[in-house]
């Protein structure tokens, strides 16, 4: 069993291509025969003889889904918070444009569901597309109301 130190100064010999036939790889060096890749200096990859590569004719779809859903996440603990903070006002009904024209949401937003996360004491009127059940009791504890439009029963 070798050391450690036995193969810390240890190196592999580079293989010495095209020094003859007794080094294996002599002659062609272990390119095969003739053609443009046993040539020097040839990187072909997608290389289409200057005709617009297939990648490049494609478009762009990558990991950005065609029909995504952007749902943004607001919990009741951090509304509250935004409430407290004077940048939502509490007496005007809340709802996806709210957070947009405060700039709490991006443009691309299209719906937005209220979670129960934290404590809420705020007598509101919001208007979301989903609710969790226990968000929904909260705000209605609180004195508040929320219509949801795309809750199922």
């Amino acid at each position: 069993m070798t050391s450690l130190n036995s193969l810390k100064n240890h190196r592999i010999k580079k293989i010495r291509v095209g020094r003859g036939i007794g080094s294996g790889k002599g002659k062609t060096s272990g390119r095969g025969v003739k053609g443009q890749k046993s040539r020097s200096g040839v990187a072909i990859k997608s290389f289409e003889g200057g005709q617009m590569p297939l990648y490049r004719r494609l478009p762009k779809r990558g990991f950005n889904p065609v029909n995504k859903n952007d749902v943004a996440v607001i919990n009741l603990g951090n509304l509250q918070k935004l409430i407290d903070q004077k940048k939502i006002n509490p007496d005007m009904k809340i709802n996806i444009d709210t957070f947009k024209n405060s700039k709490l949401f991006r443009k691309s937003i299209t719906k937005f569901k209220v979670l129960s996360n934290g404590e809420f004491n705020s007598k509101i009127e919001i208007e979301a597309d989903y609710s969790s059940k226990i968000a929904k009791e909260k705000i209605e504890k609180a004195g508040g109301q929320i219509t949801v439009k795309n809750q199922s029963k």
